[in-house]
């Protein structure tokens, strides 16, 4: 090979993109039973502790753009889980909010995070290590005391 920087084995993008579609890929048999997709998944977690927010906030709690983010959120609307409205302060704000069905989905989602740890068998610490890196990287570093996992319970 004429040039080693461009080998697999020597970038940093392919071990986290490969783990990345891993993960996304153990969580498909869970998710499959409750309906939702991993992004979807994410975005009722997000919901879930925060709603109602705009579709800006969400897009940044997130890391999705508004090309990613509103027809995935047609498709959480459909599927009767939430509601976007229009802001009465700022009619160019739409707001994304919980129905009923959207807020019960969340205990039967709530097995998933203890599910996932055992799926991904990661000793405690190498988690809280990868954790507090990926954080890090992202310029978000964890609040003290907040800690990664699938599960933030019981560990």
């Amino acid at each position: 090979m004429r040039h080693e920087e461009l080998r697999l084995d020597n970038q940093l993008c392919f071990p986290l993109y490969s783990a990345s579609r891993a993960v996304v890929r153990a969580y498909k048999p869970y998710l499959d039973k409750i309906g939702l997709t991993y992004t979807q998944y994410i975005t009722m977690m997000a919901l879930w502790e925060h709603a109602p927010l705009t579709v800006n906030e969400l897009g940044a709690l997130l890391y999705l753009d508004s090309g990613t983010l509103t027809p995935l959120l047609k498709k959480l609307e459909q599927k009767g889980l939430v509601t976007r409205t229009r802001s009465a302060e700022d009619n160019r704000r739409v707001l994304v909010g919980l129905t009923g069905q959207g807020t019960a989905l969340q205990d039967q989602a709530a097995a998933i995070p203890h599910q996932m740890e055992r799926e991904l068998s990661l000793p405690r610490e190498d988690a809280l290590e990868l954790y507090r890196i990926l954080h890090e990287f992202l310029g978000d570093r964890p609040a003290p005391g907040q800690e990664p996992g699938c599960s933030r319970q019981d560990s």
